[in-house]
């Protein structure tokens, strides 16, 4: 019986595979495509950063004690100005009625009890209402994010107008969602103008932008559809991804066109040159995309698991649009092949010799101010003043969020909740916690059932509806409002200064709910992640240099400056004195080094090849030749979408991120084009090792030498004779042998070894 044959399919049976099935693989996408936006509608969106923190984190485990308890309603402050306290009192009454609203407290609480059955807090009146304006804290029936919150906040504001200011968690979540929702649909129809202006430039047919922008739409799409198996992404992914996508996958379908024009204009026929360019530039894109994907797996080993959220979704995108443009690519070249012969125009570009001719010049200035610059870069980065919580993803400055905060905070102050969850055992101890605490000059008011209700009367006497809020069958809860803002160095030492006299009263099983402690938990879990997620994106992309050029000296020459763009990209902050989200800093120091990395492996390949028939002055010139126009194509295209996301997004931390990455893709432009030619010269022998090695092996094969007899006395002294004649014929030294040496590839002479 004959034994069964495996097929090994070789990069060429794949080519031919895509092309001979080519009109299969258009329907597969069209089906894909159709799916996916179905999908997209299904994909739920997450607002709250403590989702992300571990299990074991303070944050988390009260927040499960709490919804266990007392459920985890919604909650916002309104202000409106202009009123006296009886139409502040209407105005209560028709927020209360709305569906969704759980309790509305305001100043008529406090100066007649008899007009609400609601929980009556011991304040004074001025926390409610001063020079006009009444404040209303409000509480929904659900969460923050729900939609039946997010309706009763639409009614609240039809109630109120123009004389409503509102601000909370609920109204920040709903902000959220309604900004990207926007936003997200604004930057990507902006970067696919820019993309399209910029690709007219650099490409030499109108409609090769046209085919770039179908590719990455399709991948993009089919990429956001599958996110429906994670069941929920974060705000970042939801607002980010997308057009990050679209600006790193672009530099794939341009080396899959390129290296077919390159096949066309060779004579190849229509279907060679796809074939021959589909071969040709799985090379680069393999690498590339490896190299990038890497680097985005490593935000999954954060703690914080928004890490894992977004490594996952940008990996994914990256790998979509590889498949996308191997597998869809072919057949839509054989499909507009004509359309874009007939739209073809003459290149925009200048010769870039001068550059290259700069460049080289210009290497020893370059190499000093490198010296100068890397270790204060580096050390300047982590002198930044971060923000790590939900407040620094709010509203810029400009926006509504922004100014209805700023304007309950001129009238009322500034005001922040804790709560305080701990046993439910002693009445008395509460009692002493909640006055201890009144005490403290940074505290407005406690809230807690033993300094509300009469003393020395069971709990059991009153309504359920008005103790379930403070009491449950194993907990308690403490209401603490502070002056303090949500994130600041104060703010975080009046929370531990509540957290340690808490656990005087309660040693175990106390713990503190809020912006604040939630924002102190995120602090540190994602400031140790910082440092790891550093380490191993740095060692994978190093791994899949030195594998792809089999050479351990090599990435370094290709890392360092990328690194040093990374360094002065998160330096520049601190010298502006701007203020930066640790989590967009975290994540575009991996996104920046994985997505530019590109570059510098694609110079030093050019000038590798380059050295093979150059000395070193021209392959440096040579090699920006032939790389500047393809790298100044990557790097501005990501560098317009990051500043495009800056410029749309009204939200802090977003916009924060896409300044960072338009900047930070400017520098790797700027480092590879400079410092990396002058490195590259600098270290040609050490990077040019295994080329030498391979040279003087093909010398030693390619040497003919006829050996004479030497009349020597002893085998010692015809030894030495022969090598000193060896070496002599090698040099041509030897009159009576000329040496037959012939490098049929490699470097030719000494000094270009």
């Amino acid at each position: 019986m004959a034994k069964k044959r495996f097929f090994h399919p070789n990069i060429g049976s794949i080519a031919d595979i895509t092309i001979s099935h080519r009109k299969k693989i258009e329907v597969l996408f069209i089906i894909l495509v159709v799916i996916s936006m179905f999908f997209y509608l299904f994909v739920n969106v997450n607002y709250d950063l403590t989702k992300y923190l571990p299990e074991d984190s303070q944050t988390t485990i009260g927040l499960n004690i709490m919804k266990e308890q007392f459920g985890y309603p919604g909650t916002a402050q309104v202000m409106i100005g202009n009123v006296t306290l009886t139409e502040a009192k209407n105005y209560r009454d028709k927020i209360r009625s709305i569906d969704g609203v759980d309790r509305v407290i305001g100043a008529d609480v406090i100066i007649d009890t008899y007009l609400t059955g609601d929980f009556i807090p011991t304040v004074a009146i001025d926390d409610y209402y001063k020079d006009g304006y009444a404040l209303f804290n409000i509480t929904f029936l659900e969460s923050d994010s729900s939609s039946g919150t997010s309706k009763a906040i639409d009614e609240i504001e039809n109630i109120v107008g123009s004389k409503g200011h509102l601000t909370g968690q609920a109204i920040q979540q709903k902000s959220l969602s309604d900004s990207i929702n926007k936003e997200v649909a604004y930057a990507m129809v902006a970067a696919f103008i820019l993309i399209f202006t910029l690709l007219c430039l650099f490409t030499t047919s109108w409609f090769e932008p046209v085919l770039f922008l179908m590719v990455m739409g399709i991948a993009i799409i089919i990429n956001m559809g599958s996110n429906i198996f994670m069941g929920e992404i974060s705000f970042l992914a939801s607002s980010l991804v997308a057009i990050i996508q679209l600006a790193c996958a672009m530099d794939y379908s341009i080396f899959f066109l390129h290296a077919y024009i390159r096949r066309k204009k060779a004579g190849d026929d229509l279907t060679s040159a796809i074939r021959g360019g589909w071969i040709e530039s799985i090379k680069s894109i393999l690498p590339s995309s490896i190299t990038t994907i890497a680097s985005f797996l490593a935000l999954t080993v954060m703690e914080f698991s928004i890490g894992y959220d977004m490594g996952i979704v940008l990996a994914k995108g990256i790998v979509i649009s590889v498949l996308t443009v191997l597998l869809l690519m072919p057949a839509l070249l054989l499909r507009f092949d004509k359309r874009i012969e007939k739209t073809s125009h003459r290149s925009f570009l200048p010769s870039f010799r001068s550059l290259g001719q700069f460049s080289y010049k210009s290497r020893y200035i370059v190499l000093v101010l490198a010296l100068l610059i890397i270790i204060p870069s580096y050390v300047g980065q982590g002198m930044n003043d971060f923000s790590y919580g939900t407040e620094s993803i709010g509203g810029s400055q400009g926006t509504r969020l922004y100014n209805d905060e700023q304007a309950i905070n001129n009238v009322f102050g500034q005001s922040n909740s804790i709560v305080v969850l701990y046993p439910n055992t002693s009445n008395i101890k509460e009692k002493e916690l909640g006055d201890e605490l009144q005490d403290l000059n940074f505290v407005i008011s406690v809230t807690s059932l033993s300094n509300t209700l009469p003393q020395y009367i069971p709990t059991s006497f009153f309504p359920e509806s008005l103790t379930s809020q403070l009491q449950g069958s194993q907990y308690n809860r403490m209401i603490v409002n502070i002056r303090t803002d949500g994130e600041s160095d104060y703010a975080f030492q009046c929370s531990d200064h509540i957290e340690k006299i808490v656990k005087q009263y309660y040693p175990d099983d106390a713990y503190l709910i809020g912006v604040t402690p939630s924002t102190q938990d995120i602090k540190t879990t994602i400031t140790a992640d910082y440092s790891l997620v550093n380490k191993i994106s740095l060692l994978s992309v190093a791994f899949v240099v030195a594998a792809s050029f089999l050479s351990i000296f090599v990435p370094i020459v290709v890392i360092i400056p990328i690194q040093l763009a990374v360094f002065i990209n998160m330096f520049f902050p601190y010298i502006v004195g701007d203020k930066l989200f640790f989590l967009g800093f975290l994540i575009v120091s991996s996104l920046q080094l994985g997505a530019t990395v590109d570059y510098s492996i694609l110079m030093t390949n050019h000038y590798l090849e380059h050295r093979t028939r150059m000395g070193k002055k021209e392959a440096a010139i040579e090699t920006i030749i032939v790389s500047a126009p393809s790298i100044m194509t990557s790097a501005l295209i990501l560098s317009g979408v990051g500043y495009v996301i800056s410029f749309t997004s009204t939200l802090t931390g977003i916009a924060s991120v896409g300044e960072l990455l338009g900047r930070g893709a400017l520098l790797s432009l700027l480092t590879v084009l400079f410092l990396l030619p002058a490195l590259m010269v600098l270290f040609d022998k050490p990077l040019t090792y295994r080329q030498r090695k391979k040279a003087i092996g093909r010398q030693n094969k390619e040497i003919s030498v006829d050996i004479p007899a030497f009349p020597c006395g002893n085998m010692g002294l015809c030894i030495k004779r022969f090598i000193v004649y060896i070496k002599d014929t090698i040099t041509g030294e030897n009159p009576n042998k000329k040496p037959n040496i012939e490098f049929k590839r490699g470097i030719t002479d000494e000094e270009n070894i």
